[in-house]
């Protein structure tokens, strides 16, 4: 026998079930809201003709991303390089399908990147920097990096150092920790800051890549930085901005205002990205 129901409880199941729904909602909007990276960024041209720096964020459900070259200064094609690197990192980044394959993403879009820019240079003189980091939905840290930017993490007043840069000093202090030179020989080395591998260099040699995710804590700071920033901020003055209870976009702005400020002849372009973990 088939039974009927009143049209009044079949109006009170569909409130109960729509009720139940927005609940599932609200719960998913806030566990993906808690989960929220907060992002900040600034740049300044400085004393140069040309803004060879470029960045870019997005945000994916295996994570978000920042990337950051920095065109190589006294080089042509600076800005093409740069905008060819984070392009391609970008857009490599938008087809990952698991973040397993996180580590053979970096190569492949180094690769790829690299590649791209040297056919475009054909045979003229280019190349960036480039620093990249992820932050998964775990919380876990994923970077690479290939010259002289940075990536640091700013951690309850402390600077926890990420990459190594890819310069002659850097070659120089292993000489001089192997015994074969002095500290002297490296401060007066003339070619210390040259940088020895990076994008657009036929012999680019490959990109660092961290061998395990850094798990951040709540509060933490990704800082990536082009050397217009830390050539020109002091440790202690990028500390005293880091450490300013206010959104990352302020922080960023604050600290490009004060490398303004200081009217440096010689200021490079600058530009620092921050990702702000906060749960």
């Amino acid at each position: 026998m088939a039974i009927l129901l009143h049209p009044y409880i079949i109006t009170m199941l569909f409130l109960a079930v729509l009720v139940i729904l927005i609940a599932i909602r609200r719960q998913i909007v806030h566990k993906i809201a808690d989960k929220r990276i907060e992002l900040g960024n600034g740049q300044t041209i400085g004393m140069r003709d040309e803004q060879d720096d470029y960045f870019a964020t997005v945000e994916t459900a295996y994570g978000t991303i920042a990337v950051l070259a920095d065109g190589i200064s006294g080089l042509a094609n600076g800005r093409m390089a740069s905008t060819v690197a984070v392009t391609t990192f970008i857009e490599e980044f938008k087809k990952l399908t698991n973040i397993q394959q996180i580590n053979d993403y970096f190569t492949a879009a180094a690769t790829k990147s690299n590649q791209i820019i040297v056919e475009n240079l054909n045979g003229s003189n280019g190349g960036t920097t480039l620093v990249t980091a992820v932050i998964d939905e775990h919380g876990l840290l994923h970077w690479s990096a290939v010259g002289d930017s940075i990536v640091t993490i700013y951690r309850n007043g402390e600077f926890i150092e990420v990459n190594e840069k890819h310069i002659f000093e850097t070659v120089l202090t292993e000489q001089y920790l192997n015994g074969k030179i002095s500290q002297l020989e490296i401060q007066e080395n003339p070619f210390k800051k040259r940088l020895v591998n990076y994008l657009g260099y036929e012999g680019f040699k490959k990109i660092d890549i961290g061998q395990s995710p850094i798990p951040l804590l709540r509060g933490d700071k990704v800082c990536l930085l082009s050397d217009g920033v830390y050539d020109s901020l002091t440790e202690i003055e990028m500390e005293k901005f880091l450490s300013e209870k206010i959104p990352p976009h302020y922080i960023a702005q604050n600290m490009i205002n004060a490398i303004e400020k200081k009217r440096l002849k010689n200021q490079d372009n600058a530009t620092i990205v921050i990702l702000e973990k906060t749960w």
